[in-house]
């Protein structure tokens, strides 16, 4: 629901979301706004915007950030199909952080490969790309870490029987699993995180939101553009409660509601 005039706050200046810009990665496997997407989501979900926040203008943002206003529109429509942002327009609109979402605690976890095997199916994984890089403040804040900490991070497509079910985004504590991104990252990553570290996910909280897919979930899922999916985002610990992974899935809703979980 579009936030009322009374609601909404004073536009804020884009040096509010950083000191810096966040560096942007290109030729990393990942778009420009997709990065942009997920860094202002970071920056939502670290309160370094409070809902009913109005953003920096586009103009300011997309300068500040080094690119164009298209591709930062890009990302800011992708915020909107999350839920994170509504847009409005007129003398008293632009672009506002949106409430935040409901979460859930999962006191047993169990890992996509076994949920697809228990139900006769034969799980399967293809690598989009698995990359070390600094933690932002969302992530650091999830897996205990300060900001700028290395992370792995690790892009598939889960399948069953071949057919594309989730796009996984997960991201591991470096120094928690040295040597990971040396793996085979194709098969289960939480009996991959038991065998070689001892580290298997035993609970995990949970953020769940319906949402349309874009153009990269589109792609990767073979589904049109727009059609219905769930994304969950994940802290989950292991059974000595340190936070192992964070993860954001987007999936067919009704499958991610059966299937969750690496």
């Amino acid at each position: 629901m579009p936030l009322t005039p009374k609601q909404r706050r004073t536009r804020v200046a884009p040096e509010v979301l950083g000191l810096a810009p966040p560096e942007i990665l290109r030729g990393s496997g990942a778009t420009v706004y997709g990065q942009i997407e997920d860094w202002l989501a970071e920056a939502i979900g670290a309160g370094r915007l409070a809902p009913g926040d109005r953003m920096p203008a586009e103009q300011d943002l997309a300068a500040w950030l080094g690119v164009s206003r298209m591709t930062l529109r890009q990302a800011l429509a992708k915020l909107a199909r999350r839920g994170l942002v509504t847009r409005a327009v007129g003398r008293r609109g632009g672009t506002f952080v949106a409430e935040r979402k409901l979460e859930q605690d999962r006191t047993t976890l169990a890992g996509f490969s076994e949920q697809l095997r228990r139900h006769g199916m034969q799980p399967g994984a293809r690598v989009l790309f698995a990359t070390q890089r600094p933690a932002g403040p969302v992530s650091a804040a999830a897996l205990g870490l300060r900001e700028g900490d290395p992370v792995h991070e690790v892009r598939r497509v889960r399948l069953g029987d071949g057919r594309p079910i989730v796009l996984e985004q997960s991201l591991f504590p470096a120094a928690v699993f040295p040597g990971l991104l040396q793996c085979r990252l194709d098969g289960s990553l939480y009996e991959l995180l038991e065998t070689r570290y001892g580290q298997r996910p035993h609970r995990a909280r949970e953020s769940l939101e319906p949402v349309t897919a874009g153009v990269r979930e589109a792609e990767a899922l073979e589904v049109p553009e727009g059609a219905p999916l769930m994304l969950v985002e994940r802290v989950a610990y292991a059974q000595t409660g340190q936070p192992v992974e964070f993860a954001r899935d987007h999936g067919l809703r009704r499958q991610l509601h059966r299937y969750p979980a690496s």
